[in-house]
């Protein structure tokens, strides 16, 4: 959080406030999903998802087939993707008390991916294979990047971005070689988790992130209060019963599981943990009850909306959604890394 964010009143949590927050968010998420259904490549058809909605036989078999077989996987993955970074961003901001942490910046994901590229290379299965290899390779970039970053009294602030960025310059060298090394088929494979790019998504990868992302959420809404305290310092929070170390490994660990999943299936998608968290903090306050649920929702709507843009906006074939999320993620990392050195 910026102090700017930290100076204004906090608004008063109640149970009515986070039913309306969250009612309003899935408010949202569900119009984004509309957006994203009606949208693409081939055109703008508001009116032939409502008439699907009546049946196969309402629209004609080419528009039932773009709908329902290509745009609706497509769509989910990128509610998934979108809430799992958002919900990574959101957490690693308030355990790390930096506004600019986010999976991304801090190369978890970058870790996540040499380890998924490393698992293609291997040949092994998405899963169990692929996955593990990217979910151990993302907990090692992170357990540098804290390594690095920590000092005689504790965490650093000013040299966790640095470190993060230095692991996640390294993460995209052995990427690269990767990518000049291999020759044959499976550069295709690795190329995808260079651009995040959500073209290829399928129902299957869609409920086996789903499971992962509904029980990580789950996790993190029930720790929300924990981590509230967790923002009034480390002296208070232990005075107060919780055990920060313990509650911090816990709540990294939980996200470097969501965040690799949602790398595995996505690919590389920068920012989105770092924009959505901020500007739900912005709207709703600091209380991770709301935001929690909100990040969820708002995740996935900002990614759906993200996807959309990137299949409509290029006249001919399409672009991938990172290109989109880069565009907006970077001027507003700078515009937050002036603000912190005020």
């Amino acid at each position: 959080m910026t102090s700017h964010q930290q100076d204004r009143p906090t608004p008063v949590v109640t149970p009515t406030r986070m039913l309306i927050v969250t009612v309003l968010c899935a408010l949202v998420l569900a119009g984004a999903m509309i957006f994203g259904l009606a949208v693409g490549s081939s055109g703008i058809d508001f009116a032939a998802v409502f008439r699907s909605f009546q049946g196969k036989d309402a629209v004609d078999a080419t528009m039932w087939t773009i709908l329902w077989q290509l745009r609706w996987p497509r769509v989910w993955m990128a509610l998934e993707t979108g809430a799992a970074l958002a919900l990574g961003g959101l957490v690693f901001q308030a355990l790390l008390r930096n506004p600019l942490a986010e999976p991304y910046i801090l190369g978890t994901s970058g870790g996540a991916a040499v380890g998924a590229i490393a698992g293609i290379l291997m040949g092994l299965s998405l899963f169990p294979g692929v996955s593990a290899m990217a979910f151990v390779s993302s907990a090692l970039s992170l357990t540098f990047v804290l390594l690095l970053a920590s000092g005689r009294g504790g965490l650093r602030r000013d040299t966790l971005l640095l470190s993060g960025v230095m692991i996640n310059a390294f993460c995209g060298a052995l990427i690269l070689f990767f990518v000049s090394t291999t020759q044959d088929a499976r550069l295709h494979s690795i190329l995808f988790w260079l651009m995040g790019d959500l073209s290829r998504a399928e129902m299957s990868a869609v409920y086996g992130l789903g499971v992962v992302l509904v029980i990580c959420s789950m996790i993190l809404f029930a720790m929300a209060r924990p981590m509230n305290v967790m923002l009034m310092g480390r002296e208070t929070a232990e005075a107060l019963g919780v055990p920060v170390k313990r509650t911090r490994l816990f709540l990294l660990a939980v996200c470097t599981i969501m965040v690799s999943a949602a790398v595995c299936a996505t690919g590389l998608l920068g920012f989105v943990g770092l924009a959505v968290p901020h500007a739900l903090r912005l709207l709703f306050g600091p209380d991770h009850r709301v935001l929690v649920p909100a990040c969820f929702f708002g995740g996935g709507a900002y990614l759906i909306l993200c996807d959309t843009l990137a299949r409509w906006i290029p006249k001919h074939g399409e672009m991938p959604a990172g290109v989109i999320t880069a565009l907006i993620g970077a001027p507003l990392f700078i515009l937050l890394l002036r603000r912190a050195m005020r």
